[in-house]
């Protein structure tokens, strides 16, 4: 086990340790002061915040080296979310290898997409938004190495409310439960050169390709979904110096012929025909 991997076990056990004393304290009386309980969730938070300043740190040429050209995964007209081009790292944090992340959006006209709202509605279904079922393509020729797609595409988390649901409660559970369940139904290709690209938060059932299996550049790899830590149904892609979020560096990337769009700002790729499944 790597160290980082080993970090994240620890992490994990820590939080399941300040789970179960607070319910053994309520159920038993244990005694103790009740601040003692946090004691666990304090170390594991300062633990994960050191590895991840650690896990992002340029120590390595893999994460030093400049930015990979690849292919842009999607077609039609989107926008960009939490881009590497305004900050890194992109998502406020080095983990799961998100250093140089970017979430992205369809928009193919001007208000296609539904808006944040404070209280109403609560949520709103996946068809609402023009990125939902949107194909997602191979950004170069490359082995999938892990491919999942059996997880619950959710509501949105566009108000308010549902957004302090997802951090606060369902955030929390699924990072407990390990990264698979942060990243919901998910493609992971080898590029070669220790390079890998994650495709995140698909929707169920939409996977056409299936580990071991080799593609090529354009090649429809599954739809976009909303399934784990997603707030409404995106494509979040990264690159990384190995297949597994847990342990990974992020790596930056440039799109050929797109570049790396910055947050807000409207892209359309050049138009390619995607290679059937």
């Amino acid at each position: 086990m790597s160290g980082r991997k080993l970090v994240k076990t620890v992490y994990r056990l820590l939080q399941l340790t300040f789970v179960g004393l607070v319910i053994a304290d309520v159920a038993l009386d244990l005694g103790h002061p009740w601040w003692w309980n946090f004691l666990p969730l304090v170390v594991s938070y300062v633990i994960l915040v050191a590895a991840h300043r650690w896990g992002g740190a340029p120590d390595s040429p893999r994460a030093a080296r400049e930015p990979v050209e690849v292919a842009p995964p999607v077609t039609g007209r989107w926008s960009a979310l939490n881009s590497p081009a305004d900050r890194t790292p992109s998502h406020g944090t080095h983990a799961y290898g998100q250093t140089y992340a970017i979430d992205v959006v369809a928009e193919p006209e001007e208000g296609a997409r539904p808006g944040f709202s404070r209280l109403w509605p609560l949520a709103r279904r996946n068809s609402d938004f023009p990125a939902f079922g949107a194909p997602l393509l191979a950004v170069a020729d490359a082995t999938v190495v892990r491919a999942v797609d059996d997880q619950r595409d959710h509501l949105s988390r566009t108000s308010l409310l549902g957004l302090l649901y997802l951090m606060i409660v369902e955030a929390s559970v699924r990072d407990l439960s390990g990264v698979k369940y942060i990243v919901g139904n998910h493609v992971v290709l080898d590029l070669g050169d220790g390079t890998f690209a994650l495709y995140a938060h698909l929707r169920k059932g939409s996977l056409t390709v299936r580990e071991g299996d080799r593609v090529t550049t354009g090649h429809h790899l599954a739809d976009v979904g909303n399934s784990g830590n997603s707030t409404e149904p995106h494509l979040h892609f990264q690159l990384m110096d190995t297949p597994d979020p847990d342990t990974a560096r992020g790596i930056p990337f440039t799109w050929r012929g797109v570049g790396v769009p910055r947050n807000g700002e409207p892209f359309e790729p050049p138009a390619t025909a995607p290679h059937p499944a």
